[in-house]
C-alpha cells in the first residue's frame, strides 16, 4: 500500500502527526516508511518507531534501552529483551515536542542501520 492510499482513508488528525514526524527523522538520516492496515511502521533495518491510529489520537511508539516519561503517556512503559517500549498519545502535531523528538532521534539512532 503506498502512504497515499494509506490516509486516504484514516482520520484527518493523522496525516500532519505522521508529516512532523517524518519530517524530524528525516533530518537525521534515511527513513523507510511502511504504512499497514493497522499504521505506518517507521524503520531503518529495522522498526524502531510506529505510528497507529486511534479513536481521538495517533500512537505514537518507540523503544528505548531506558525508560521515560512524558505528561502524554497513559501507559506504562513495558520492557523487553532489555528495551523500553514507550507510547505516547498525540491529538495534534503541535504535540510533539522537543522531548518527544529527541527520543525519536534516540530510537532512530539505537536501531541497526543495515
Amino acid at each position: 500500500m503506498s502512504i497515499e492510499e494509506y490516509f486516504s482513508t484514516g482520520p484527518p488528525w493523522e496525516r500532519p502527526i505522521f508529516e512532523t514526524v517524518i519530517e524530524h527523522l528525516e533530518s537525521i538520516g534515511p527513513v523507510h516508511v511502511e504504512p499497514v492496515s493497522v499504521g505506518i511502521f517507521l524503520k531503518r533495518a529495522q522498526s524502531f518507531a510506529q505510528l497507529r491510529p486511534m479513536t481521538k489520537w495517533v500512537a505514537l511508539s518507540f523503544s528505548l534501552p531506558r525508560r521515560v516519561s512524558h505528561r502524554l503517556m497513559t501507559r506504562k512503559p513495558m520492557e523487553y529483551s532489555g528495551k523500553y517500549f514507550h507510547v505516547i498519545n498525540v491529538r495534534d502535531s503541535s504535540d510533539v515536542d522537543e522531548q518527544i523528538r529527541n527520543w525519536l532521534t534516540e530510537a532512530y539512532l539505537n536501531a541497526p542501520a543495515d
